[in-house]
């Protein structure tokens, strides 16, 4: 598939982009609203500061929250070898006493 160029617009500036697919410009829409969100919040709880504390805050959270999700997710994926290998330690003893 052919890139597309978008337009996307954070804290009220315009960015060209290109996206490389459908699925591509969905996320980079809904992080860039997601983004928008953010700075709204911050707008309204810390007016007296500047755009770029604020955005600043706005990166911020984004890592965090990216840092939490990868962490979640390596959880999951040594949870589930845990199960797989208690799984195949069942099964094995079932085969076993056969």
């Amino acid at each position: 598939m052919e890139e597309q160029n978008i337009t996307i617009r954070i804290a009220g500036k315009e960015y060209p982009l290109k996206a490389k697919s459908p699925e591509a410009e969905q996320v980079m829409r809904l992080a860039a609203e997601d983004i928008n969100n953010m700075l709204s919040v911050y707008n309204a709880n810390y007016p007296d500061r500047s755009d770029y504390d604020k955005m600043a805050l706005v990166c911020l959270g984004q890592a965090v929250s990216k840092i939490s999700a990868k962490r979640a997710a390596a959880k999951l994926a040594s949870d589930f070898d845990t199960l797989d290998d208690e799984l195949g330690h069942y099964l094995a003893g079932i085969e076993k006493n056969r």
